[in-house]
């Protein structure tokens, strides 16, 4: 990733007032960009009034579903590269709201893309869906870009018509066009600043602030952890080679750790409890199904973008609870995570010169 590439650049960014669109929203603004979020408003409780971010970026406050509201503010901001990371983003919702689910992964990312291919400043789109995208029958395998798509649950096969969706955009409307359009799919993302509801991490820290028992429904599932800052990194730098109208990038890919970052959930809930001594956990049944394995494999962006994690995924790990201590104990989130950020792009310094 270059980052004075990004200076100046306008951005539209959807999904700017959630967890992973408050960290790149927040990224992109510290880089110099010009970005336009268009997003359902934030909870009290959010990593995007944490970050002030409101003071940092234009904004409209609505809903992809709203397909008028979407068409007349995309266009009229004219970026030069779209960031679509609004979803809903999950699975337990997506039990209890099955058509809002696919209201909003599915035709809400429609919309999107047709207010793109409506759009002609738009030189890069960068589509962001989910690595349970995958038909996954519980083998034990890493899944790559070219395996099948599916899903037992609603959200996972919401994602897999969205990544679906994209390929179909790409090839009807937008093959000729001068805007390349990717998907990417990311293992579980943590960072500091997460409070949705159903996510362990936060689950994690509600629970050790109210001295609560955690309830651990799934600790032998095992998932691909990592920190927020290296998808996004990886969704950066690909916007890069579209931007460049590289129409080899205009694909899917998958962004996630190497097989060391495939780690049970226990492991996760063991390792907070060195940050929270406090926590304790009990073990209940599930109240839905959900597979107990998952691993994705990044080769793809690694030999065709030369990207790959740059925290292991024990760094990302403590990395996460050490911004969630730091935060309770009353340091202010914007220097958190502007801390992280600094020390996460030395990293990569160090890793070029190498």
């Amino acid at each position: 990733m270059k980052a004075q590439f990004w200076r100046g650049k306008r951005i539209f960014l959807t999904g700017h007032t959630g967890f992973k669109g408050a960290w790149l929203a927040f990224l992109l603004s510290e880089l110099g960009a010009e970005v336009h979020g268009f997003s359902l408003a934030p909870p009290a409780t959010s990593l995007f009034n944490d970050l002030n971010l409101k003071s940092r970026l234009w904004q409209t406050i609505g809903d992809i579903r709203d397909r008028a509201l979407l068409s007349q503010t995309l266009p009229k901001f004219e970026p030069e590269i779209v960031l679509h990371l609004a979803a809903q983003a999950l699975v337990s919702q997506s039990y209890s709201d099955p058509v809002g689910t696919y209201a909003t992964n599915v035709m809400g990312t429609m919309h999107v893309l047709d207010a793109i291919s409506a759009t002609p400043s738009v030189r890069a789109a960068v589509i962001v869906t989910s690595d349970k995208c995958y038909e996954n029958l519980g083998q034990r395998k890493r899944f790559v870009e070219s395996d099948p798509l599916g899903g037992k649950d609603i959200y996972s096969s919401s994602k897999a018509c969205a990544e679906i969706l994209t390929h179909s955009y790409r090839e009807s409307f937008l093959s000729d066009a001068k805007c390349c359009v990717a998907s990417v799919r990311a293992g579980n993302v943590i960072g500091g600043g997460d409070w949705s509801d159903n996510r362990i991490i936060p689950d994690i820290v509600r629970a050790a602030q109210k001295r609560e028992a955690l309830v651990l429904r799934r600790p032998q599932a095992i998932r691909p952890w990592q920190h927020v800052l290296d998808p996004i990194r990886g969704y950066l730098q690909l916007a890069e080679a579209l931007f460049s109208q590289n129409r080899q990038a205009a694909a899917a890919w998958n962004f996630g750790p190497g097989p060391e970052g495939e780690i049970q959930v226990l492991r996760i809930v063991e390792r907070a409890k060195e940050y929270f001594p406090e926590l304790t956990w009990r073990i209940e049944a599930p109240p839905f199904e959900e597979a107990n394995l998952l691993a994705i494999d990044s080769t793809k962006a690694e030999t065709g973008l030369k990207w790959s994690p740059l925290l292991t995924t024990a760094e990302a790990i403590d990395w996460t609870f050490s911004w969630y201590q730091d935060y309770l104990g009353g340091q202010a989130a914007k220097k958190l995570t502007g801390n992280h950020i600094e020390k996460f792009f030395a990293r990569q310094r160090l890793a070029v010169q190498s």
